[in-house]
């Protein structure tokens, strides 16, 4: 039960937080995060799809 509750608070606490995180990724490194989070989240779809393919 762990292993479920585990990762919804840490999306719950991204999703609440993200407009600070963004900002600070801004100021830091000077770069967008939306484009990293969107590669990101394509890198992880196509390894969920070809895991759910082999």
């Amino acid at each position: 039960m762990i292993k479920f509750i585990i990762p919804a608070v840490v999306v719950f606490l991204i999703v609440l937080f993200w407009e600070k995180i963004q900002e600070f990724f801004n100021k830091k490194f000077n770069i967008k995060l939306n484009y990293i989070v969107v590669v990101i989240f394509i890198i992880i779809l196509i390894i969920v799809m070809a895991l759910l393919y082999f």
